[in-house]
């Protein structure tokens, strides 16, 4: 019984001793921890903290920082046009850009699917988002370049334009002053009898842009009508390497072919035809009387541009467009890396049951993705209420203004000419109110999906 309590005597300072000892083995354990994690911590404060408390305390002071305002900066936020233009343009930005790309991604993730080049095609899908915002927002700032030598955009646009309308020939000619009348809508005019031959001076059009086709315009001009014919020549007014009379044809002095001309009569158009190669046209039938011989106004109009993608209208929509090239092939991989994991029997037994492809689409595989396009569609509501380097890039001095989300305009307001940064911390503290809920949605959905 001595030696059975000796013992337990000393078996219960070392019991007593076990809990201790693993109590300090936790603290330095954690102590370890906390010195691996503190530099993070300190760059976290230092980078993230302290500007975002700083931004809190300095939105409350005036553009000086000197003058305590309160309030006063957010009020003006809301009062201030160009902010509220920003706001709106902002939410436009949020409703149309993550439901355009979570759709994108969506439609080519499946359809990817069904491709042999499947990993091809991804990578050229994905590799846009290789690059900056800057070199993006730069190439889109050429491609939609309003003129249409620069601007693939509008070179496309003005090729289909011109395939099937036309284009006038002749955008710089005009009539000679004193020899042919101008209208207000740019047509010219002169008055001719049948049986009389008409000339028609030009001026304006460089010899170098004359048709391939063009001829000179002197054997025309010297032909005598019929009776009953009014003959013409329209012709650059003009001779190579000097001489020459005005408002005659001289031997040198070549037609404009392709010019469009009209005989009107009481205001009425009776008769119309376009000019042979020398410039020479002819109207037959004609009853007796004058007539007005007219170059329609359409011969002289400018050649058409194409659409003013950087214009006030189009500006918002067309950095969406770039936003688009760049982040649908993340979207799709997102989706992609999804739709690889859905359970392929559902789909099969849906098949054996005589769903169609689109009834699969929408009853099976949109349901099931439900998850990954919504962590898709907030991480993507998140990207775009941060956008900067595309509108700042794109967006033409002119109508910055017009396409200024929060993210630009706090810059603007602080640094961009403003010099504002009480009103610009007001505005960086509201974008970071409307992050932080998308964000918190964002952590919450990958904490129970870890689960």
């Amino acid at each position: 019984m001595t030696a059975i309590t000796v013992e337990k005597q000393q078996a219960g300072p070392r019991a007593a001793a076990g809990p201790a000892r693993v109590r300090r083995g936790r603290r330095r354990t954690r102590l370890i921890a906390l010195l691996f994690v503190l530099p993070a911590l300190l760059l976290l404060g230092a980078l993230v903290v302290y500007p975002v408390l700083f931004s809190v305390g300095r939105s409350f002071f005036d553009a000086s920082g000197t003058r305590f305002v309160g309030g006063g900066n957010y009020a003006e936020m809301f009062r201030d046009p160009a902010t509220l233009k920003a706001i709106r343009n902002t939410v436009v930005w949020v409703v149309v850009a993550p439901a355009l790309l979570t759709g994108l991604g969506l439609i080519l993730a499946v359809l990817v699917e069904k491709v042999r080049w499947a990993t091809a095609f991804k990578l050229l899908l994905f590799m846009p988002m290789a690059v900056s915002f800057l070199a993006a927002g730069i190439i889109f700032r050429l491609a939609y370049d309003a003129d249409p030598d620069k601007g693939v955009l509008n070179a496309a646009v003005v090729s289909v334009h011109d395939a099937f309308k036309g284009t006038s020939t002749y955008p710089t000619a005009r009539g000679r002053a004193g020899l042919l009348a101008q209208d207000r809508d740019g047509s010219y005019r002169t008055s001719a009898t049948p049986g009389e031959t008409v000339t028609l001076p030009m001026v304006g059009v460089l010899p170098g842009d004359l048709p391939r086709d063009a001829a000179p315009a002197a054997r025309a001009a010297g032909t005598r009508a019929a009776p009953g014919d009014l003959r013409g020549v329209v012709y650059l007014d003009f001779t190579p390497g000097g001489g020459g009379k005005q408002g005659r044809v001289d031997p040198r002095e070549s037609g404009l072919p392709g010019m469009r001309v009209e005989a009107v009569r009481d205001g009425r158009t009776v008769a119309s035809t376009a000019t042979a190669a020398d410039g020479s046209f002819r109207f037959t039938g004609l009853h007796d009387g004058s007539y007005t011989v007219r170059l329609p106004a359409a011969n002289f109009a400018p050649p058409y541009q194409g659409v003013s993608w950087l214009g006030p209208t189009l500006v918002t929509p067309a950095i969406i467009g770039a936003y688009l090239w760049i982040w649908t092939g993340f979207a799709m991989v997102l989706i992609g890396a999804g739709l690889s994991t859905l359970p392929r029997d559902t789909l099969e037994a849906a098949r054996m049951d005589g769903a169609n492809e689109w009834q699969i689409f929408r009853r099976i595989t949109v349901p099931l993705l439900a998850p990954v396009l919504t962590v898709v569609f907030v991480t993507l509501v998140i990207n775009v209420m941060k956008v900067f380097d595309l509108v700042y890039v794109i967006a033409p001095g002119p109508v910055q203004e017009d396409a200024t989300v929060l993210a630009t305009q706090m810059w603007l307001v602080s640094f961009g000419g403003g010099n504002d940064q009480g009103l610009g911390s007001a505005l960086g503290v509201l974008l970071l109110l409307l992050v932080v809920p998308a964000m918190v949605f964002n952590v919450r959905r990958f904490r129970r999906s870890q689960r």
